[in-house]
């Protein structure tokens, strides 16, 4: 008897996705809302930032080790080639973000010594150069990083809506467990 491949991704893949997910979007609300606070209430928050980032970068790792290990479900027979190349690409660059994001923030808090992670527990300081230059970049490239996650989750969310609600293939299942699941 021959297999059939999975509909839908795994249930770690489906968490590390959704926990992933709702950190980032906690992770651009802290600073949009830090931005005009006062200067404590705003560490307070960007100390919350930090520690949702390195989280973030560990919660991602796992997610590669996990995928690497466990094949996704193949994509729907409906999508045409562009798609595809679409999706591949989105969700490389996906990892890409997911990775630099947080490592060019903790390269530009690193002058300052190991980052608390919730009071849990802390990371070393990287060693990179803490030169103000140095810093300027790393946070000029993770503010670019920011914004290139925001146009991916845009272009993430529309092609999930696409497929569920205009070409009605039920993609959503593939990663909603309470969803149903694509056809077969």
């Amino acid at each position: 008897m021959i297999s059939q491949p999975a509909r839908r991704y795994s249930r770690v893949a489906m968490i590390l996705h959704w926990l992933i997910a709702v950190l980032i979007v906690l992770n651009f609300i802290a600073v949009w809302v830090a931005e005009d606070m006062p200067k404590a209430e705003r560490m307070q928050i960007m100390a919350n930032h930090k520690s949702i980032g390195i989280t973030v970068l560990i919660l991602t790792v796992a997610r590669i080790l996990w995928r690497v290990t466990h094949r996704p479900p193949p994509f729907q027979r409906t999508q045409q080639p562009w798609e595809r190349a679409l999706a591949r690409g989105v969700h490389a660059l996906f990892y890409f973000a997911m990775i630099g994001i947080p490592l060019t923030g903790w390269s530009m808090v690193s002058g300052g010594g190991p980052v608390s992670v919730f009071g849990l527990f802390r990371v070393p300081a990287l060693p990179v150069p803490t030169s103000e230059a140095a810093s300027s970049t790393f946070f000029t490239v993770h503010e670019k990083l920011g914004t290139l996650m925001l146009v991916l989750l845009a272009l993430h969310v529309l092609g999930a809506l696409k497929h569920q609600f205009v070409d009605r293939d039920r993609t959503l299942g593939r990663m909603i467990p309470f969803l149903r699941a694509p056809r077969a």
